[in-house]
């Protein structure tokens, strides 16, 4: 769907090859950034999406093509039933959202992750999400809500043995979940973590990683913090186990 950059001589072109395809946050820290304010830890929640919509725009801007956000994993079903509540609440408005800024801005939406334990009306609108969007070219936008790379894979696998065919990598992506999405170039946690927590890991596999001390509230507010993910991607060199310089995309050059 979408073109790769080709290294150009001219400074500035060569400069935009630098941008990752696809980058993925790990948004940590909210609950941490609102005790620090002397606020109600779910308040942090709601700081967490404020500007979402700019931030994406922004990186589309820039040449990013793929978004996504790790928003709720398998194990936050241990949190409390307040804060669970809360945040379902939460992810049903904003998709409503997503919904206009997905039209308006000609982008596709998804939502990775089982549906099963959602609150019906908030798989429903990831549904709904998923199919007025379908069409947008602009650039794809990923929620993984619900989320656990292992339960992914294990589900693919079953999925792999049921269709009684071997597979190699290219084959076995098809069953993922995740398996149509570009491969992750960069990874951004947040909230000095430095783990990957179980997110996203076939696609992750040659990701680079960058951990900010930054709460997610502060990142998704910052331009500064933006442009500082981009710098710090376009001074990795990414060689993908060979000993050739290779490109962002994974191709050697």
């Amino acid at each position: 769907m979408f073109k790769l950059f080709k290294k150009k001589e001219n400074k500035t072109e060569t400069v935009s090859a630098k941008v990752p395809q696809h980058i993925a946050f790990i948004c940590d820290g909210n609950r941490r950034w609102a005790e620090a304010r002397g606020l109600p830890p779910l308040a942090g929640h709601q700081a967490g999406i404020a500007n979402f919509e700019n931030l994406v725009d922004w990186f589309i801007a820039r040449g990013v093509t793929t978004i996504t956000f790790f928003l709720f994993s398998t194990e936050n079903w241990n949190r409390s039933q307040e804060e669970i509540d809360f945040l379902m609440n939460l992810f049903y408005t904003e998709l409503n959202k997503n919904m206009k800024h997905a039209l308006e801005k000609n982008l596709r939406y998804r939502v990775v992750g089982s549906r099963d334990r959602l609150p019906a009306k908030l798989a429903k609108k990831c549904d709904e999400l998923e199919a007025a969007s379908a069409e947008g070219t602009a650039g794809t936008v990923v929620f993984a809500l619900n989320y656990g790379g292992q339960d992914e894979i294990i589900a693919a696998v079953n999925d792999a043995i049921a269709a009684g065919e071997p597979v190699d990598k290219a084959t076995f992506e098809t069953f993922l979940d995740t398996g149509e999405l570009l491969p992750i170039d960069l990874m951004v946690r947040t909230s000095n973590e430095f783990r990957i927590s179980n997110f996203l890991l076939w696609k992750l596999a040659y990701a680079e990683l960058l951990f900010l001390p930054e709460h997610w509230p502060d990142l998704v507010r910052s331009e500064k913090l933006w442009q500082h993910t981009l710098d710090e991607y376009a001074k990795r060199n990414r060689r993908f186990g060979g000993g050739k310089k290779a490109n962002y995309s994974g191709r050697k050059k």
